[in-house]
């Protein structure tokens, strides 16, 4: 069988889905500062998968997962959903939302 490295982040079932079919894996656990930066990573990851998927279905299956990472982010840096809304609602009165489609070509 062919090695393979992939030295990032996976979710936390992922080993036990490799030994059942038949593989085998090396993980360790992160410290905190370690865990921040890769979920960081992680989240770049998905976006960029989300960009790249051709299906309504692949994108909703890549928003799922980028729900997840954000909600991991939120856990580490002690970020209540209820506080985030707050910040998110703010930005919205200030400076509105994307409802209205509006993209901007320049400005003089």
């Amino acid at each position: 069988m062919t090695k393979k490295v992939y030295n990032k982040l996976v979710r936390d079932k992922i080993p036990e889905i490799i030994k059942q079919s038949g593989a085998e894996s090396t993980t360790r656990t992160l410290e905190i500062d370690e865990y921040r930066k890769e979920l960081r990573k992680k989240l770049l990851e998905e976006v960029n998968e989300y960009i790249e998927a051709q299906s309504d279905e692949e994108r909703l299956e890549e928003r799922a997962d980028i729900a997840e990472v954000l909600l991991w982010i939120d856990q580490v840096d002690n970020i209540p959903a209820e506080e985030l809304e707050r910040v998110r609602q703010d930005k919205a009165k200030k400076r509105g939302g994307f409802e209205d489609k509006i993209f901007l070509i320049e400005t003089n």
